[in-house]
Formats: structure tokens, sequence, C-alpha cells
């Protein structure tokens, strides 16, 4: 088991309010790893504009530092801004952490002629390069995100002392969505790269439950070549990039994720009015067909974010709050942590054929059903 928490608001606020919450749901997981992801970043000390690309992730040494360093200024990225932690590592228990960072660069003047979807791609193997470059020095470089708008951090150990250890207390860095995860190691190491959630090209997800169909998920992606779809350090990276897939490949409606995730039964599909469709995305996207018990909450890059679940439904999830502050997590006592002044009655725990949708506009929160039409 692991536990999840994500909070949506039209107003910047802390990520530390979503630790918190965190700490509401602590007997669900074993402080093996925390991953918060921030949309709609917002820096006390910076102002931020929207479309510079932010580096989040850490040096362990100053080798990887210098080595980092190198490569932006070689690839004619210009630093901005460079946030400056205040560090208190008392509470963890990690030794090699040379520098947290969370920067933002100004895209070379070569990049002006790129399309925004070349631009994508070129952050992408970015992040990439950086992250085989950290595992080929003995893990010594860890980088979580290189992207417009997003901040990823990532470490071993209990929500709030992971919060208190980076200072996330002191609002000068808030965003309209946190995402959190505490983790629950079981089938897997502890690793920086699996705490969720997990990012690829302004797609993130992050998973309660296991995923038994990972292998077959895996194979299937890593055959489409598309360079994105590696690491693979938890069985839940695979739902990031079936989404990824979905998407922004495919180029179909979110609605469609729950279709190719967990498709519908042959008889439910000859009663669906856009059946012939429906049936053929499921032959196509056969290998992507998960197994749980799982709870998938997801963000995208226009700010939307959303609920599913698998179809055995063992894993929860619910979500609550009011015009303009939403809140999802695996418990409703964590919904209460963030949005403690809310109307409990439109609570809602979505059932598996359900995907639960906060819009960018977050005046309201939507249910779809794989019964309706998309």
């Amino acid at each position: 088991m692991c536990r999840l928490a994500l909070k949506s608001a039209a107003t910047p606020f802390s990520p530390y309010t979503v630790l918190q919450a965190m700490e509401s749901m602590q007997e669900g997981y074993d402080g093996s790893g925390l991953g918060l992801l921030l949309r709609g970043v917002e820096f006390a000390d910076f102002n931020y504009q929207k479309g510079d690309p932010i580096l989040s992730g850490v040096a362990h040494t100053k080798d990887a530092l210098d080595r980092l360093n190198a490569y932006m200024q070689e690839k004619g990225f210009t630093k901005k801004y460079d946030h400056e932690f205040e560090t208190d590592l008392s509470e963890l228990e990690v030794a090699d952490r040379h520098k947290y960072f969370v920067r933002v660069y100004r895209i070379p003047k070569s990049w002006d002629m790129y399309s925004q979807s070349r631009i994508g791609e070129e952050l992408m193997l970015m992040r990439l390069y950086l992250r085989k470059d950290g595992e080929s020095h003995g893990g010594d470089l860890s980088v979580f995100s290189i992207w417009p708008d997003v901040v990823m951090i990532k470490e071993i150990g209990w929500p709030l002392a992971v919060g208190n250890a980076l200072s996330l207390d002191d609002d000068r860095i808030k965003a309209r969505i946190v995402m959190a995860q505490g983790r629950q190691n079981t089938n897997w190491g502890i690793n920086l790269h699996a705490c969720h959630p997990f990012f690829i090209q302004g797609i993130a997800t992050m998973t309660n439950g296991e995923n038994t169909a990972f292998q077959t998920n895996r194979e299937w992606l890593e055959g489409r070549q598309f360079p994105g779809y590696v690491g693979y350090q938890s069985d839940s990276e695979v739902f990031a990039h079936i989404l990824h897939y979905v998407y922004h490949q495919l180029k179909l409606p979110l609605a469609l994720y729950k279709h190719v995730i967990t498709p519908l039964s042959l008889s439910d599909l000859n009663n669906h009015p856009q059946g012939e469709f429906l049936k053929g995305l499921k032959n196509v996207c056969r290998d992507l067909v998960i197994d749980g018990p799982n709870c998938v909450i997801g963000t995208l890059a226009d700010e939307t974010t959303f609920m599913v679940m698998d179809q055995k439904k063992l894993r929860p999830g619910c979500i609550g709050g009011k015009p303009g502050e939403w809140a999802m997590a695996s418990e409703i006592c964590g919904v209460d942590a963030m949005i403690p002044d809310r109307d409990p009655s439109l609570d809602f725990q979505p059932m598996r054929e359900n995907t639960v949708v906060i819009p960018s506009h977050r005046e309201q929160y939507e249910v779809w059903s794989q019964f309706d039409e998309f």
C-alpha cells in the first residue's frame, strides 16, 4: 500500500499543506520514499515567466553538479534563477546530498525557431541524457524533470521530515497543483527514481497499488521505440507512459485512457454507442491493459487533474472540495486535512468505471463513466 494526495487550487499554495495531509494517512506508507510534483509554480523571490524550463533534481556530489553545469552551458541554456533550499537533513537518513536544485533556465536563441512539439522532445532528451549520465557515474546525479511550470522533488523519508529538511513551509515555493505520494516499498529497491509521481512531457501520474501486468505493459511500450519509454524503477511508471501514449501520441481525449487500461467487456461494448471504435482500440492496445489493484491520480499540462480505479477497485480514492479548490486522496481524512471548510455532501468515491476529473477552471469536478459517450 501507498498513499496519495493531490490538491488543485486557483490560488497558489504551499506544498507543505499537502505534506500535512499525508501525515493524516501515515499508516499507509513506510517512509521509504516521497515524491512531490508542483505545477503552476510561483517563487517568492523570483518572477517566474511561464514557459521557461525548470530543472529539478539532486546532485549527490560536487563533481555531479559540475558536470550538470557544464552540460547546460554546452547546450546553450542560461540560468535565470537557482532556488536555494534552506536544508537541515538531520531528520533524514541520507548522506550524499551535495545540492538539491530547482533552477529556471532561458532556452537558447537557436531554439526560437523550434515548434512547441520540438522543444518538448528536446527537453525530454536532455532529461534522459542527464539521468543516464548520473547512472553511469554511480548514481551521483538524479534529474526528475526539465519542463516549464513544473517542479519535482523526491527524497527518502517521511513526508513532513522531507518538508522540514527542505524548509518547504517557508512559502518560497507555491503552486496551483501539488501531487504527493508516500511510498511503501514492496517489490522494488529504495531508489529516488522509484518515488512517484512519474513525469514525461507534461504528463504525470502516481499510483497506490501493484500492477501485475507490468512486464507485458513495459515490453509493449519499449517496442514503440519512443526514447522516453525507459527507466521503470517501479511497476507503476507504465501508467504515466500509457497516458502519454494515449494522449500525446495517439492524440485521443483523456476519457479514452480508462478504456485502454481497463476496457469494458465485449458484452458491454456491444451495447455502447461507440462500441465498434472501442472494440478496435481494445484490440490494438490489449497489451496496455493493467492488472491491479490500483488507484491512479494524474495531471496534464493544462492543469487538468483526474483519478481512476482499476476493475478490482481494491485501492480507495476520494475527492472533495469547493469551487476553486479541490483535493483527491487515498482516504477521506486526507481530503479533510487539505480542505476542511468544504461541503462534505459533495465528496465522491469513484467506482470502477469512473474517471473523476477536476478541469483547469476548478469550478466543480466531473464524473465520466465508461458506459457514456466520450
